[in-house]
């Protein structure tokens, strides 16, 4: 019995529903989020790639002072049309490193083992597919070699407020004294702004979501009814939490597989995504606590994002 299969059973079995959101990303999802990123309310790709973009030299040397020899590692790399600017400053400033992407997409790392040595000519890739961490324990430690570890995108906003302590300190677990991390975090403002992102008028947000019950149809031989759900994304700007939902449009019966099946009442959602927004502060808090120093910020020109240099200590 598959991880999938378990975690679909166990999200749809819980009193509130829910799916887990790194299961968007098969090769349909994949290619919805590109697009996604493309959609002009859609701020946080721009955001950070303005940081990338204009500011990749300087992060680069930054990163050469902690070391000549680099492990580059990226949680969660996709596409990597951010990072190509780091990688480049990089080889351009004769780093002596190893790009490590990790993604549970097989189809992203193979993308990425194909075209980036052809873009970026001597540049080492060493693609792991898989989770986070146990691709950082099968990668280990090399003596002499800093890890600097990237997790783009505010994708740590995708972990539930509770949880993002220990995430934290799991990822501080994997790394030695004097590593690097380097976070983005999408930080509260306008909460029009924050909305709009998750419920793009093109409705490409809502086919994403609505992919992920294609996929367990597919996969898991489900028999959802596409047309009985309807995409519903909220945000709390108290809270900085923005939530995303998939709702039951009518009392229903799905089932997975020949044996779970599920009742929904209408009305009933199933809780597909999370997007915790932060205060800076916040995040320079989560460093002191998780075992990091925060040592950089590094704002786009509105200061709509962050991304955080933290030292391991």
């Amino acid at each position: 019995m598959n991880r999938f299969y378990k975690d679909v059973v166990r999200g749809l079995s819980a009193d509130a529903k829910y799916l887990d959101s790194k299961y968007f990303y098969d090769k349909e999802g994949d290619k919805l989020f590109t697009e996604i990123m493309a959609c002009p309310e859609y701020y946080p790709t721009r955001c950070e790639m303005e940081i990338f973009s204009q500011q990749s030299t300087a992060i680069s040397r930054l990163f050469k002072q902690y070391g000549e020899e680099l492990e580059l590692v990226e949680l969660g790399a996709g596409d990597a049309t951010k990072s190509i600017h780091l990688l480049r400053s990089l080889v351009e400033d004769r780093v002596n490193f190893t790009y490590y992407p990790i993604d549970i997409s097989s189809n992203v790392i193979k993308q990425l083992e194909d075209k980036l040595p052809l873009a970026l000519p001597g540049l080492q890739v060493k693609g792991l597919n898989g989770e986070y961490f146990e691709m950082l324990k099968q990668l280990g430690n090399t003596p002499g070699k800093r890890k600097v570890v990237l997790f783009l995108g505010s994708n740590i906003g995708n972990i539930p407020s509770d949880g993002v302590n220990a995430f934290c300190k799991e990822l501080r677990r994997y790394l030695n004294k004097g590593d690097l991390a380097f976070i983005g975090f999408d930080l509260k403002k306008d909460p029009r702004t924050i909305l709009a992102a998750y419920n793009d008028k093109g409705g490409i947000t809502r086919r994403f979501n609505l992919n992920l019950l294609h996929r367990i149809n597919n996969e898991l031989g489900a028999d959802f009814d596409l047309s009985g759900f309807e995409h519903y994304p909220v945000y709390d700007p108290g809270t900085g939490t923005c939530k995303s939902y998939l709702v039951s449009l009518a009392e229903q019966r799905v089932c997975v597989g020949d044996t779970e099946c599920f009742d929904f009442k209408e009305g009933e959602p199933i809780h597909t995504e999370i997007s915790q927004k932060y205060a800076v502060a916040q995040t320079d808090e989560l460093a002191a606590a998780t075992g990091f120093k925060p040592v950089k910020h590094l704002f786009d020109s509105r200061h709509w994002f962050l991304d955080a240099v933290w030292e391991c200590v």
